[in-house]
């Protein structure tokens, strides 16, 4: 039987399992709805170097093995292997329906469904995700590159930005654009700084076609898709930024998304569609429907790392307290005596 401090958190990715351990270690009833494999993308990084605590780095599988363990023993239940396929609301509370049917109600949500970055197709580069084929583009990223040969896959603004960045440290950076030219795809100021800087190598109608190493990414290769002419770059890094998608579908006209499905909260939510609010403002990480938060990937404007999806699962945790404190005319109100109960005996 649930009570009022009920959450539900849907994903169980970094930022889902991070949102279970601090909601059930501060006495919230908590309930995790799970897909696929707890972990979530990082479950399948065979080496994790950059999470704190972990000098020596940590298995994906291993991490997220060990979070789920730890929400579990402080009495977080899981669903698994069902996948949420509507939301709405009933009165106070919020229904998830499962895809076989049945529904979970809870006082409030956390939507931590992450975003599944796009791959290239490439059999051989599946070994190498975390060890040498990264996604996002971090400070600590490009200071370790300092000196060396990068690779960046992509023409559209986030692969710029992540050349410019790379650029500042790294010895060269090759940029590898599947198209014949960086305006289509790509802000016009972002292509003009791109094409100024000395250590950048344009590649276009290029694609990555295979990659080798023993423990970590050693080289990939190049295909010109004009003449089909290869070339063996070595690099210990490619970075592949064709873009992200979010698990956010079966959230289509009930949680306001951006044009490419990421979740809008917070002061990013449209004004013409604040009117369920009334007259308070959205609170930090709550979406469109009141009660109903996101955290991680799966969020607009989110960094795109392990750590900051389990910082924000800890914030989103602090609001939800927020939100179920109780409004004043709710609290129970002080017991009244009479004078002959208050007189001494």
């Amino acid at each position: 039987r649930w009570t009022k401090k009920k959450v539900a958190i849907v994903g169980a990715g970094p930022a889902g399992l991070a949102a279970a351990v601090y909601a059930s270690s501060e006495g919230l009833q908590t309930v995790m709805i799970e897909r696929e494999a707890i972990g979530g993308q990082a479950s399948a990084s065979s080496l994790i170097r950059n999470f704190l605590g972990f000098p020596r780095g940590i298995r994906g599988a291993e991490l997220a093995q060990r979070a789920w363990q730890q929400a579990w023993l402080l009495g977080a239940k899981y669903v698994l292997a069902r996948r949420a396929v509507a939301l709405r609301a009933d009165n106070g509370d919020r229904v998830i329906t499962l895809d076989d049917g049945r529904e979970v109600t809870a006082r409030v949500v956390v939507i931590a469904t992450g975003a599944e970055y796009r791959r290239l197709g490439v059999p051989r580069l599946a070994r190498f995700a975390g060890v040498g084929v990264l996604y996002p583009v971090g400070a600590d990223v490009a200071s370790a590159l300092a000196g060396k040969d990068v690779v960046v896959c992509g023409g559209g603004n986030s692969a710029g930005q992540a050349v410019v960045h790379l650029a500042k440290r790294a010895h060269r950076v090759i940029h590898v654009v599947r198209g014949h030219t960086l305006s289509a795809t790509m802000s016009a100021y972002l292509a003009e700084e791109i094409l100024r800087l000395p250590n950048v190598d344009l590649r276009f109608d290029t694609e990555v076609v295979d990659a080798d190493g023993e423990r970590g990414l050693e080289s990939v290769v190049l295909a010109s898709r004009k003449t089909a002419a290869r070339e063996r770059i070595a690099t210990q890094a490619l970075f592949v930024m064709i873009g992200a998608m979010p698990h956010t579908e079966w959230l289509g006209g009930v949680i306001e998304r951006d044009r490419n499905g990421f979740i809008l909260t917070g002061d990013d939510i449209p004004t013409d569609s604040r009117a369920a609010f009334g007259e308070r403002p959205p609170m930090l990480l709550e979406t469109s429907m009141p009660g109903v938060f996101a955290a991680g990937d799966v969020r607009y404007g989110s960094t795109k790392r392990i750590a900051s999806a389990v910082g924000e699962a800890a914030v989103a945790i602090r609001v939800v307290h927020e939100y179920l404190r109780p409004a004043p005319e709710e609290e129970p109100a002080p017991p009244r005596y009479t004078p002959e109960e208050l007189r001494p005996s």
